[in-house]
């Protein structure tokens, strides 16, 4: 059964209404119609079973029947830090981070990123990012959104990193295998660095260093950034997630 994403403003205690495209696609493309049962989330973890009371192309009415905890969200809190890139590649990067799990994605400005774009064009790119974590939780099935935060400068990341568990980076010039990350328990909040194109400079491995980081290699081979922080995403979900 096809799994639909409902903000939690268009679900009540036995009701919830499913507009806009979804509504079209249940519709014209599934061709659903009353009686029929559809899966949904609210986005915040909880699954719901509804069937269709009324079919519209402009909204879908359907009766609860059922709602219980997510059972595909990984346990890790996993917050995810990629140095900015160009917009198409930074699309692909929230798209495969959602399907990994990930809890929090962050992306920052340091020595080597992409230009800060104006605030316009950044507000776009926001809500475009929101687009298409929303629009993947529902291909892969999860159901809890991506929290996206703005952009923050490489400061304010290793600032905000204070209070994790395992602060980790991934750097080429590290010497530090992924053997070396011992597993805890997959409750502990885990927070990774990934860079821009060219990499992190010493200088900001330094500081990261001091702020409580530990970078590891991702091999012999020098990955394209884009692939990188998938990369890296994967191998910790791997280690201390559900992967």
């Amino acid at each position: 059964m096809q799994k639909f994403f409902i903000p939690q403003k268009q679900i009540t205690l036995n009701q919830a209404f499913i507009q806009g495209q979804d509504a079209r696609h249940i519709v014209r493309v599934l061709r659903l119609a009353k009686g029929d049962m559809v899966c949904f989330t609210d986005g915040q973890g909880t699954d719901f079973t509804g069937r269709i009371s009324d079919a519209g192309s402009e909204q879908v009415c359907l009766e609860i029947v059922d709602a219980q905890v997510s059972q595909s969200e990984s346990p890790l809190p996993f917050t995810v830090c990629t140095g900015m890139l160009k917009h198409q590649k930074m699309d692909e990067i929230i798209k495969g981070l959602t399907q990994m799990g990930i809890t929090r994605w962050i992306p920052f400005y340091c020595e080597r990123s992409i230009p800060f774009p104006d605030t316009r064009a950044l507000a776009r790119r926001m809500e475009r990012w929101q687009t298409i974590a929303a629009e993947t939780i529902k291909q892969c099935r999860r159901s809890r959104l991506v929290k996206i935060a703005s952009p923050k400068t490489f400061d304010e990341v290793l600032d905000f990193a204070k209070d994790f568990d395992h602060c980790i980076a991934f750097w080429e010039k590290s010497s530090h295998a992924l053997s070396f990350l011992h597993p805890m328990d997959n409750a502990n909040r885990t927070i990774l660095l990934t860079g821009p194109e060219g990499g992190f400079s010493d200088a900001e491995m330094e500081k990261a260093a001091a702020k409580g980081f530990v970078s590891y290699s991702l091999g012999p081979r020098i990955l394209r950034a884009e692939t990188a922080a998938l990369c890296g995403a994967a191998l910790i979900q791997h280690r201390l997630g559900d992967m």
